[in-house]
């Protein structure tokens, strides 16, 4: 099997299992795939082969321990390659968050969600790249540029781009990601995979915390079953947590995945300014594929991100304002992190409680105006895949405020959700004429990831996206892009002189 990056996280987890592939041919094959595609695509911050094949022979012995067809005790992602953003721990690696304050910081313990896919049976290959303190929806970073597969002179979206890269390029089968304001969801859509942004505490944020609620790690995946599977692990609460969900009453959301989801009521929003004429088009054929389906489509109230989006910016700049940087470090950061913190250090307790009393005021308004809908659809983003530094001004790259502004008029409905705390997802279901894709986002009702994930894979079943992603990502197109190295041992990128 000389394709194995081409198999999906579930596939390759039977493949182990079945004893098709040993981990450790597993793991070698995505280590290959790295050395010679991350040059172009920047997806890893640091790629940890040593820690990951010594991974991989444990799972080989505990297969052969098990005896062919004794599979009941083994876990789930036994021998199965992932990778993991740059702002969750994993221990003994670097953990930076995108930035060059960090570049010296080692995780002296996993974060619970990484313990999680650990226990798992899952094979952590490295870390990816992130925006810096995850605070942007490019990622472009001192360390290095992450693009999408399908051209590498656009972006891969942020903060969680390298991650959605690892999954689209096929340098691993599943990522965790996090999602503040469309982290996970916008590098979904640039990279043509699956972004699932769970339930407010659905996922444990430990040894973190999200005491304003709007940040939660979620999983990036090939195919809706891929992120279900990633999500039955990763959910979990810890003590301490602000908000904790219990289990899912319907059992396995892998399950869910399996069944119709019965006739649905969906919503869609009419379009709004600034929508690329492809993304209208996304939204139109989807809403004409559901209701092929069997659902019920129906016009939903327009709305204006220019409600919410002045308390959502306190609130995403307080958290980067927050962060705990060595005064003489701070001219390491970039100039948008920079320009948030400066912003958010101004706000005073006054300010930030009445954005959040605010925000849950219109999360609520915002409930009831789509309580009668199961599912309410619309792009992920206004635009295809932007290209690379196309966000920040080019004549004037230092004005942090104008960049800031661009970026919430390309993904401004994507915060929505975090705002509210429902469950929503980003599903690859259409490509410009040129071959950029373009995702479209179904957001459920509160703690309803079984139904999200249930309607997303019927879409995919009625129009499956997989194998072709996969075929387009072999050979990236335009990769006349610097290549690196990968040294076999725990390896990150060199620094490059700050902005």
């Amino acid at each position: 099997m000389t394709d194995l990056h081409g198999l999906t996280l579930v596939e390759q987890a039977a493949a182990v299992r079945a004893r098709v592939v040993s981990p450790t041919e597993l793991v070698d094959h995505h280590l290959r795939r790295i050395e010679e595609s991350d040059g172009a695509l920047g997806a890893y911050r640091t790629v940890d082969a040593t820690g990951a094949r010594r991974t991989a022979r444990a799972a080989e012995e505990r297969l052969a321990g098990a005896g062919v067809g004794d599979d009941a005790g083994l876990p789930p992602l036994l021998g199965v390659p992932l990778s993991v953003k740059d702002t969750w721990p994993v221990a003994g690696l670097p953990v930076t968050a995108g930035s060059a304050a960090f570049d010296d910081r080692i995780a002296p313990a996993d974060a619970a969600v990484v313990a999680a896919l650990r226990t798992a049976g899952g094979v952590l290959l490295g870390t990816t790249t992130a925006a810096e303190f995850g605070c942007s929806s490019y990622t472009e970073t001192t360390y290095a540029t992450a693009r999408t597969p399908y051209d590498l002179t656009r972006g891969a979206g942020g903060s969680s781009g390298g991650a959605a890269v690892s999954v689209a390029a096929g340098p691993t089968a599943g990522a965790l990601g996090s999602d503040g304001g469309g982290s996970i969801r916008i590098p979904a859509a640039a990279c043509r995979v699956v972004g699932l942004k769970p339930s407010r505490g659905r996922v444990t944020p430990a040894p973190g915390t999200d005491a304003l609620g709007l940040a939660t790690a979620g999983p990036l995946a090939r195919t809706v079953p891929d992120a279900a599977l990633l999500l039955d692990v990763m959910a979990g609460a810890t003590s301490g947590d602000a908000c904790a969900l219990p289990d899912v009453p319907t059992g396995s959301l892998r399950a869910c995945a399996e069944r119709e989801p019965g006739p649905l009521r969906i919503g869609i929003p009419p379009p709004a300014d600034g929508w690329h004429p492809e993304a209208v088009l996304a939204c139109r054929r989807t809403a004409d594929l559901l209701a092929e389906l069997g659902h019920r489509v129906e016009d939903a109230p327009p709305l204006d991100p220019d409600l919410y989006l002045p308390d959502f910016t306190v609130l995403w700049t307080v958290p980067a304002a927050a962060v705990p940087v060595p005064p003489e470090r701070e001219n390491r950061l970039l100039p948008l992190t920079r320009r948030l913190r400066a912003r958010g250090g101004g706000i005073d307790a006054v300010r930030l409680y009445t954005a959040m009393t605010s925000l849950t005021a219109t999360a609520r308004a915002v409930g009831r105006r789509h309580d009668r809908f199961d599912a309410v659809l619309s792009p992920t983003t206004n635009q295809p895949p932007l290209p690379v530094g196309s966000l920040v001004d080019p004549d004037d790259p230092d004005d942090p405020d104008r960049t800031f502004a661009r970026m919430l008029a390309v993904t401004p409905r994507t915060p929505l959700a975090n705002i509210t705390g429902q469950p929503s997802i980003s599903l690859p279901l259409h490509w410009t004429p040129d071959g950029l894709p373009i995702g479209v986002m179904l957001t459920a009702r509160l703690h309803e990831e079984a139904l999200l994930l249930s309607l997303g894979a019927q879409l995919e079943r009625a129009c499956p996206w997989h194998h072709h992603a996969a075929r387009q990502t072999a050979t990236p197109r335009h990769a006349a892009v610097p290549q690196h190295s990968t040294p076999p041992a725990a390896t990150t990128r060199p620094e490059r002189s700050n902005p």
